[in-house]
């Protein structure tokens, strides 16, 4: 058995996706924002999803007062241009045209889609709350997208086509082969 050693707190829960968060200020500028915190807080019935942003962050000011954002979740190759919207702030940079990312209307709410993520959620604010050095915004999921070449003849997303970006302890990071599916083990 391996000796376990105490270690401070930092991210303790990983992997989480690396994602690009899209907002709007009053005027309708879009803005996008790098986030390694999100997660699924109800997945059935509503789907709620919830993302973490400091206080201080662009986006926190954009998206409380619209009450509404869109993660886009990139692939792996995107690496490069995941990083670059996570180093620069929306206040000084227009990161669509600095990073050439490309913006798409959503269907249900005012930030855009990222043309170049395969996969997009529009989400509507239901509520803030303040936890810790972040705030969670819990958006309700009015709209999924996904690129139609991922998705094989059942409507299922192939994960292995998709190559998911993670973020781990301060990296990027993909992942590697499918082990199994939830319940596997039931059908041995």
């Amino acid at each position: 058995m391996p000796r376990k050693v105490s270690i401070p707190p930092k991210r303790p829960v990983y992997p989480s996706p690396a994602v690009l968060i899209t907002s709007v200020d009053a005027q309708g500028k879009p803005n996008i924002i790098t986030l390694g915190e999100v997660f699924n807080l109800s997945i059935v019935q509503p789907v709620i999803v919830g993302i973490a942003i400091a206080k201080p962050r662009y986006s926190y000011e954009l998206i409380r007062e619209s009450g509404e954002f869109v993660v886009n979740i990139p692939h792996a190759g995107m690496v490069q241009k995941v990083d670059q919207c996570g180093c620069v702030s929306g206040r000084d940079v227009d990161k669509f045209a600095a990073f050439e990312l490309t913006a798409l209307p959503a269907e249900h709410v005012k930030p855009p889609l990222i043309a170049e993520c395969p996969i997009n959620i529009e989400c509507r604010v239901l509520g803030i709350e303040e936890i810790g050095d972040h705030d969670l915004f819990k958006g309700e999921v009015v709209a999924q997208h996904v690129d139609e070449s991922l998705l094989d003849t059942h409507g299922r997303i192939q994960i292995a086509d998709l190559n998911p970006l993670n973020f781990i302890l301060g990296e990027y990071w993909s992942i590697g082969q499918r082990l199994g599916h939830h319940g596997y083990t039931r059908h041995r």
